[in-house]
């Protein structure tokens, strides 16, 4: 694919998806808020987690690729900064509907796991991709967490979306490092039967790295990395084998998230209408 600075819009519209004091999540309205986010992407991957990025993105600093200019942004603005809304911005999301990463290439994911084969098995589902997820340091808090949550899980209804399903990394491009996590993962939650999805045989690594019997839950649980963990409280489940990605300096495990799936503690925490912290 062509890298490309473009990004698709919402509109004013769509408004704020929720509040929690000074913090407000919604969708990216403009081109100067998808730039906005690109850059707080790259001071979290290239700043302070060493990815390397093409030429141009390095130059630019700012993370961009292809596929930012058919998802749509969901951003964490903190309303409290001085400036326009683009010196707000201090976490992101990127979404991809099933629809409209069809009709352009497909799902970044695909580009490491076999996401094709889990489509398949559910014609009659709508999926929609969770990707490039990063809050800046300061921010890294349960309310932002949340906010982000309460933007995906608006987005998702308000698109009649069925599953979603996104990369999710651990620190690093040696797997056996995270022994202890990976191992839990795969004895505890790998996604099975019809949900089943592994990576692409050329890059799987195996994350059964410890016998069951060896893994203590609790230690392991500590040692995911929060994102990892908020995806399990929701009820996700993760595909059989991980990959490296050398370029972003990461293991990658792919999440993935039935709808019906949610616990019902937190349908009922964020509203099956997402009203929880609508504005």
């Amino acid at each position: 694919m062509v890298q490309s600075s473009k990004a698709t819009v919402a509109p004013v519209a769509s408004d704020v998806l929720g509040r929690i004091g000074n913090l407000e999540t919604r969708l990216a309205r403009t081109a100067r808020e998808i730039d906005a986010a690109q850059a707080v992407r790259y001071r979290v991957f290239v700043e302070e987690m060493n990815a390397q990025l093409p030429a141009d993105a390095m130059r630019r600093q700012r993370d961009i690729d292809s596929w930012d200019s058919i998802c749509d942004h969901l951003l964490v603005l903190d309303r409290s900064l001085e400036g326009d809304s683009e010196d707000q911005i201090v976490g992101t999301y990127r979404l991809l509907r099933q629809d409209v990463a069809m009709a352009n290439g497909g799902f970044y994911s695909s580009s490491e796991f076999d996401i094709d084969a889990l489509l398949a098995r559910h014609p009659e589902k709508r999926f929609m991709e969770l990707g490039r997820s990063c809050v800046l340091p300061e921010y890294r808090t349960k309310r932002t967490v949340e906010l982000l949550w309460q933007g995906n899980w608006a987005y998702s209804l308000k698109h009649g979306m069925n599953a979603m399903f996104g990369c999710a990394s651990f620190p690093g491009i040696r797997p056996e490092q995270h022994a202890l996590a990976l191992s839990f993962l795969y004895h505890n939650v790998i996604a099975k039967d019809e949900w089943a999805v592994g990576a692409l045989p050329s890059l799987a690594r195996t994350m059964d790295l410890m016998p069951v019997e060896a893994v203590n839950s609790k230690k392991a649980l500590m040692a995911l990395p929060p994102l990892i963990k908020g995806y399990l409280r929701l009820g996700a489940m993760v595909g059989s084998t991980a990959v490296v990605d050398h370029a972003f300096n990461t293991t990658d495990v792919l999440i993935v998230l039935p709808i019906a799936s949610i616990s019902d503690r937190y349908v009922n925490y964020y509203g099956a209408d997402a009203g929880r912290f609508a504005s």
